[in-house]
């Protein structure tokens, strides 16, 4: 992983995870409008829209600059094709943060949420010093479970019926992991 300050951008092998971009909003509509994914995700809508897409992209910049959240596009490295997005939360008083991801359908499968998570991951720790990470799936959705053990993360509990997802109520799992290089 390789952390660009200046361009606010996370290198990995295949990857650059980088800002979004309001050219990005058409692409990023045409990824989230997509059943499967409102399904596995706690916050998008569905039917999603470019309005929603830009909606959303115009608080990244300031929550990137005011260290509240990085809410950055999964691209191809070689291409810049847009794959997806990772986010990471910020809570300075308790040095932790969430991270949270989706993956165009078309995506699935291929390893990018691993390899952007891990990236994002060894950023909360190594950049910004987090003493812990977390991440909540829905029960019902054990790729992205499979995800999150893969960075490491520890299955620390289950939330019973805690959220409301289309018409039912869905369990959150819930994992996490501890910095062990510091704070």
């Amino acid at each position: 992983m390789f952390f660009d300050a200046k361009n606010k951008t996370i290198t990995t092998k295949r990857l650059v995870l980088r800002m979004f971009e309001h050219s990005d909003a058409e692409e990023v509509a045409r990824l989230c409008n997509n059943y499967n994914i409102y399904k596995n995700t706690l916050y998008l809508p569905y039917p999603y829209s470019i309005e929603d897409a830009l909606l959303w992209i115009e608080s990244h910049l300031d929550n990137y600059e005011a260290q509240k959240s990085y809410e950055l596009a999964v691209t191809d490295k070689k291409s810049g094709q847009l794959f997806g997005a990772i986010a990471l939360s910020n809570n300075q008083r308790f040095k932790h943060g969430e991270i949270a991801y989706w993956i165009g359908e078309e995506f699935w499968g291929r390893g990018y949420a691993t390899e952007a998570a891990e990236a994002i991951v060894q950023f909360a720790f190594s950049e910004k010093n987090y003493h812990k990470v977390f991440a909540r799936c829905f029960h019902s959705n054990p790729a992205s479970g499979r995800v999150l053990q893969k960075l490491g993360m520890t299955e620390e509990g289950v939330l019973i019926d805690h959220v409301i997802k289309g018409n039912r109520y869905e369990d959150l799992v819930h994992f996490g992991m501890i910095n062990k290089m510091g704070s």
